[in-house]
């Protein structure tokens, strides 16, 4: 890559994207994390220098990027500093704790003239490309309705710790997961704009009995002293405009075996439908041919995975440093934050809520 690339954060997430800039073919100039004996291990693992002190980091005249891959609590300041420090900036998702909080980033990148991207990485999966440009081709016609699901058996991240409180994270397993699921439906439908929500969370794992088993804790094991004031499963539908509706399913835990219902999406359109797990082997397309009812399986190569993903976001973040304008933006992440605050508000209501942006 042409840009020295900095990792502010030592966590999993942030490793991962080490790995990302690396496959792109890029190096890590260094991590920053408080604890700056996590962040020399990540530094040891992935090459360059260990920081404790983001500033000095961003004031670093070898790094001119940094991936921002922190609690969520943080995105906002510290992304506003790297940009006024004069970096472009990756962000991980949620764009931010809150819609103001996504606006003074807008204003702090305007004011900088950097980039900032958005971690919106499901949108680099293989078969999310590939369903697009079957879209594109217009093999679908007009898209009226979709449903997109991301639900895990046992596997609620950081239970105990910042994950799991709302003031650390601005929310549970819809802050978390629920920002794949609501770019990505308006990533395939064209991004219309939403103007009304409808939402159901729960919250009933966060204080399992003895000997409860949990599955995917990639963040860490459970800390079951700590707090859990979040949403772990939730359920929504959207109407946008045009007509179009939008359901979304997610969940962090739940007794449903695995692949029982497949993390994807499904796309019904005028002139056909898809369906495809985000991270599987295929895109399934049901349309017709010559008066012939068909199904249509697009493949995809059983080499593309979760770091392909993360390869290609930090190559449309390489080209975005240049000078492209290609890849989530900033806009796109207020949008998907205005439409979780509407969730939640819904589901704290009880009702219907207009989103407002």
């Amino acid at each position: 890559m042409a840009y020295g690339i900095g990792i502010v954060g030592a966590g999993a997430i942030a490793r991962v994207h080490a790995q990302g800039i690396a496959d792109a073919g890029g190096s890590v100039l260094g991590f920053c994390d408080v604890d700056v004996e996590k962040a020399s291990e990540a530094a040891a693992s992935h090459g360059g220098t260990a920081w404790s002190d983001p500033g000095e980091m961003f004031a670093n005249e070898s790094v001119t990027a940094v991936v921002i891959a922190v609690p969520n609590v943080l995105h906002a300041p510290l992304a506003i500093a790297a940009l006024e420090a004069g970096n472009d900036v990756l962000l991980e998702k949620p764009m931010a704790m809150n819609v103001e909080e996504c606006q003074s980033l807008l204003d702090a990148r305007d004011r900088s003239g950097r980039t900032l991207q958005v971690g919106f990485v499901c949108r680099f999966a293989a078969t999310v490309l590939a369903a697009k440009r079957h879209i594109e081709a217009g093999r679908l016609g007009h898209i009226y309705q979709a449903r997109a699901v991301m639900l895990r058996r046992r596997g609620i991240p950081g239970l105990g710790r910042w994950f799991t409180d709302r003031a650390h994270s601005g929310g549970g397993v819809l802050i978390d997961l629920g920002p794949h699921l609501v770019d990505l439906a308006l990533h395939l439908c064209g991004r219309p704009q939403v103007e009304r929500v409808t939402a159901v969370t729960s919250s009933l794992f966060g204080a399992p009995p003895t000997g409860y088993r949990f599955t995917d804790m990639w963040s860490g094991p459970p800390n079951l002293s700590g707090p859990f004031n979040v949403d772990d499963g939730a359920m929504a539908m959207l109407r946008c405009e045009d007509g179009l509706s939008l359901t979304l399913e997610t969940a962090w835990a739940s007794h449903l075996p695995d692949g029982t219902i497949a993390d994807g999406v499904t796309l019904l359109g005028e002139q056909g439908a898809m369906h495809f797990d985000i991270w599987g082997d295929h895109v399934l397309i049901g349309t017709q041919v010559d008066g012939e009812i068909v199904d249509v399986k697009h493949p995809i190569p059983s080499t593309e995975g979760w770091g392909t993903a993360f390869k290609r976001e930090h190559e449309c973040f390489e080209a975005n440093c240049g000078g492209s304008e290609d890849g989530p933006t900033g806009e796109d992440g207020l949008q998907v934050q205005a439409v979780l605050a509407a969730m939640y508000h819904s589901a704290d209501a009880g009702r219907e809520v207009a989103v407002e942006t």
